[in-house]
């Protein structure tokens, strides 16, 4: 196995065909959830390969945070959806304290 993940119905699954993953990964839509808040923008997606490079449970979520000043590019990963919706609301939750309100959610 190459570490290679579709979804299918919402359920990641190891895709060992290159070509076919790749073919996937060009048209998927990824996302998890995205928020702004202030100058900042929290993202989370399905990675699509696992990051958990040393063995053990795949790692095939993540999410990071752009424009902001002292968090710009923090990163945290999943192992699954529920753990990255959760991760996701916590860090918004963060932003939101230190810096006020929710803009827009996207």
């Amino acid at each position: 196995m190459n570490g290679q993940y579709i979804l299918v119905n919402d359920v990641p699954t190891p895709e060992p065909d290159l070509k076919k993953w790749g073919m996937w990964f060009e048209t998927a839509d990824r996302r998890v959830a995205l928020t702004q808040v202030g100058d900042s923008t929290v993202s989370t997606v399905f990675l699509a390969l696992d990051h958990n490079f040393g063995g053990g449970t795949p790692i095939l979520y993540e999410t990071m945070v752009f424009g902001a000043d002292d968090r710009d590019e923090l990163m945290r990963r999943y192992a699954t959806v529920e753990e990255a919706q959760e991760g996701h609301e916590s860090v918004v939750k963060a932003l939101i304290a230190s810096q006020g309100e929710v803009d827009a959610a996207l």
